[in-house]
């Protein structure tokens, strides 16, 4: 659906019933931006959209993947990110414990899953599953970024380094979790000072 020259991308709620019984809840979240340029930058490329998959190398183990976006420091080239789509394992339903998937895209290489207060935090995704130990009840929740997108924004993130990164982490599972996803964007190139203006806030949020 276009809106004041932004498409917005639906965001259905997606609830699948698990052999437990148990309800699960999955939305997907897309923006892109038809408004004008970033200010001191210019577009060199089309939109694209780069896909990545990552699952944990152990149970509940904090797993990162660097993503490379090959580009080109000499012609001072920025990656602009208009939208970011996490989709994350449902995490095992315990009998006595809570469980939960965690997972993140950050402009920089992390030791534990982002949040949205970190300046280098692009997007976030949770999925947990509350158990109640005394009834044997259980409820599903679902946290994820840009739930209701913003139509003002022109992008949501300027990626001045070679790579971005993915984090996945679970909790309270019997078995490896992971996420996928796609960064949409398109490459640009910067200004000489917005350049190392770009660099040097993203280095120092590291």
């Amino acid at each position: 659906m276009l809106v004041d020259g932004v498409l917005l991308y639906n965001t259905p709620l997606l609830l699948v019933a698990g052999e437990d019984n148990s309800v699960r809840s999955s939305i997907i979240n897309c923006l892109l931006s038809s408004q004008g340029m970033p200010t001191g930058l210019k577009a060199s490329s089309s939109t694209v959209a780069i896909g990545f998959s990552l699952a944990e190398s152990g149970a509940n183990t904090f797993t990162q993947q660097a993503i490379d976006l090959n580009l080109s420091p000499l012609d001072r080239e920025v990656f602009v990110v208009l939208a970011i789509n996490l989709d994350p394992e449902s995490p095992d339903q315990q009998a006595t414990a809570d469980s939960a998937t965690n997972c993140s895209v950050t402009t920089t290489s992390q030791t534990a899953v982002g949040n949205l207060g970190d300046a280098n935090c692009l997007a976030v995704a949770q999925q947990r599953i509350r158990v109640n130990a005394t009834s044997g009840m259980a409820s599903a929740f679902q946290q994820q970024s840009l739930e209701t997108p913003p139509s003002t924004l022109e992008y949501i993130g300027i990626i001045a380094t070679n790579d971005f990164f993915v984090q996945v982490e679970g909790a309270g599972n019997s078995q490896l979790k992971g996420v996928s996803g796609k960064v949409y964007g398109y490459r640009a190139v910067a200004s000489a000072d917005i350049y190392a203006a770009l660099v040097q806030s993203e280095v120092l949020s590291a």
